[in-house]
């Protein structure tokens, strides 16, 4: 049996998908109404995190934070089964989710920090990613299990807090890029374009080699020689924000890059690379 603590969005996806594999699935919720739909299609609800591992091989977690994660723990545990797996999907920070291994392992349980980057539909069917971070016996235990649950499983090895890392680099990054498009739509209507019209520009180059070629060789602290100037580059920073002002718009990012630059600038990377941005400056 499996027991599966959080029915968001995500932990209601990954439950329904269970289901339908006609897996035997216990869920609890702190808001109970969330697990109707999941009763309906054949799922037990428990009242209470205990309740909910009782008999349970593998419980779930999918939940909020840290502060929760640890809450849901200290009720579940006196009830849990010996041998049982905890996966915890939740996206926590590096440091507790160390801790909070480190724990569990002295008190002899076995436990695994899988974070995943996919949404409601993917945990629906079974595709998206999941990283793992734990001990390589125990993930090979479960390996099988999680691979039905995702398109991919990345083991990260046994550094106990290495996904929750990867799992707030991946997310930084969708928030660097949706911040990022929020920036270039304020200019865009800045200069009389309709925000449907300006990200049609992305259809003639992929913005994301930038992660495959200028980041790694930001990775690699290689800023020369230069493809793209930073002095070049900071020129047109002047240009973007010139522009918006000048129709009275407000940029949120980009005043954020110009300061960088002109400390990397100030650094004397004035000639290199772009890839300069991420040298190490007082």
């Amino acid at each position: 049996m499996i027991a599966f603590l959080g029915t968001g969005l995500m932990g209601s996806g990954f439950v329904s998908a269970l289901l339908a594999r006609g897996e035997a699935v216990t869920v609890w919720n702190r808001t109970i109404s969330r697990t109707v739909p999941l009763a309906a299609e054949g799922a037990r609800v428990a009242t209470d995190p205990a309740a909910a591992v009782r008999g349970a091989s593998r419980v779930h977690l999918s939940l909020l934070d840290d502060a929760a994660v640890d809450e849901v723990l200290d009720q579940l545990l006196p009830a849990l089964e010996m041998g049982a797996v905890i996966l915890d999907h939740s996206t926590t920070a590096t440091q507790s989710t160390a801790a909070r291994a480190q724990r569990l392992q002295k008190l002899g349980v076995k436990f695994l920090h899988a974070p995943v980057f996919m949404g409601p539909s993917n945990a629906r069917d079974s595709t998206g990613s999941i990283l793992v971070a734990g001990a390589q016996q125990i993930f090979d235990e479960v390996r099988p299990e999680l691979e039905r649950m995702t398109g991919t499983v990345r083991y990260l090895g046994a550094r106990p807090d290495l996904a929750a890392a990867y799992k707030l680099f991946g997310n930084m990054m969708i928030m660097f890029i949706a911040s990022g498009i929020a920036d270039i739509f304020a200019l865009a209507r800045a200069v009389g374009i309709d925000p449907k019209d300006a990200v049609t520009v992305f259809a003639d180059f992929n913005p994301a080699s930038q992660v495959s070629g200028r980041g790694q060789r930001m990775a690699n602290g290689e800023f020369s020689p230069a493809a793209f100037e930073l002095i070049a580059a900071r020129k047109d920073v002047r240009l973007m924000l010139d522009s918006a002002a000048a129709a009275g718009a407000s940029l949120h990012v980009l005043p954020a890059i110009a300061e960088r630059f002109d400390q990397i600038i100030a650094a004397g990377y004035g000639r290199d690379d772009l890839a300069a941005v991420a040298a190490e400056v007082p």
